[in-house]
């Protein structure tokens, strides 16, 4: 398992880090073009909405504190009933509490983040202007 894992790790970190792009639905203009024209044409849609100031992602910072607190208060909720369970609330919180946050922590920090509002509204209506119809974000 050792040899493995900074490969594991590697492949983590870029699916992290792959941008998310719309999903085109197959009308005539995208027949006509094909996969490899629709993939030109998003990926200029992307840059010129990234140069008129669009994040193509939320900031990452606000989304693991958010999972991070979320974690640690789930945590610490099921910790307490685990451990009123045995007699010891307290201390069943607060392990719950740690592991909860750590686990929202981590949860967070390798989740995909979603492309900000205006970038996706800049980006869809580049492609629609071309004769796209966006239908959706993956």
């Amino acid at each position: 398992m050792r040899p493995l894992f900074p490969f594991l790790m590697i492949g983590i970190f870029l699916s992290a880090c792959a941008a998310p792009k719309p999903i085109l639905y197959p009308n005539s203009h995208y027949r006509q073009v094909g996969e490899a024209g629709a993939e030109r044409d998003i990926a200029e849609c992307s840059e010129m909405a990234k140069e008129a100031g669009a994040r193509p992602s939320q900031r990452k910072a606000g989304q693991v504190a958010g999972s991070t607190a979320g974690g640690g208060a789930i945590g610490s909720a099921a910790g307490a009933v685990g451990g009123a369970v045995v007699g010891h609330p307290g201390r069943g919180a607060m392990i719950g509490a740690a592991s909860g946050a750590t686990g929202g922590f981590l949860r967070g920090l390798f989740r995909k983040s979603p492309p900000s509002e205006a970038y996706k509204q800049f980006v869809n209506r580049c492609l629609q202007e071309r004769g796209y119809d966006p239908v959706g974000w993956e």
